[in-house]
């Protein structure tokens, strides 16, 4: 499990159980609960009558007395819970992966299937040893039926482009093919120089 599903897996466990107990709080089902133990409801328990809010006269103006830093301090909170909790939807709508890519074609035979963390590690290795090739990042997205692979590949500063990319599709595209069984398996590739400091001429 990578950290980002781990993360992605706690975010969800609290917002679930803030919601739980905000229902829990301001639902009938606690009330519900405290009928039928024919006991009154605690002191101070939210929407007990059809009249009630859930924050009163008399309780925004005992917050308000804390300073004129309270309210801009509360909506500046929410704005912000807000703002993260949209920035982190998007980053899940992003986040397209096939999770696993079928091994002899589709549909895969014997089940056998490479996960696609596993399959884009490899190219990468095998990318980044290419002559004139400094660095390789690999991402495999799209659907497990139809992947793609996403290559951004730093060169060196003498590196040259076209030969790089030639060797990228001759060697390690060309065995994650192979492996895969996948021969149309569409590639996108990026390329950068890294950039030197200038030579000084004597």
């Amino acid at each position: 499990m990578t950290p980002r599903s781990v993360l992605n897996r706690i975010l969800l466990a609290l917002t679930g159980l803030v919601l739980l107990g905000g229902g829990l709080l301001t639902g009938a089902a606690g009330l519900d609960f405290y009928r039928r133990q024919d006991l009154a409801p605690p002191a101070g328990w939210p929407l007990t009558t059809p009249d009630d809010v859930l924050l009163s006269s008399a309780d925004r103006a005992r917050w308000s007395s804390q300073g004129w830093w309270w309210w801009p301090a509360v909506i500046a909170g929410l704005t912000l819970i807000t703002v993260l909790a949209l920035w982190w939807l998007l980053a899940q709508l992003r986040r397209r992966h096939p999770g696993g890519v079928s091994v002899g074609g589709t549909p895969p035979q014997e089940g056998v299937e490479l996960r696609d963390r596993a399959l884009s590690d490899a190219i990468a290795t095998d990318a980044g040893a290419l002559p004139g090739v400094q660095e390789a990042d690999v991402r495999i997205t799209g659907r497990r039926a139809r992947p793609r692979t996403r290559i951004a590949l730093t060169l060196a500063p003498r590196g040259a482009p076209d030969a790089a990319l030639d060797a990228l599709c001759q060697g390690p595209l060309r065995t994650a093919r192979q492996c895969t069984g996948s021969p149309a398996m569409p590639a996108e590739a990026r390329l950068r120089v890294v950039r030197h400091p200038p030579h000084r001429a004597l």
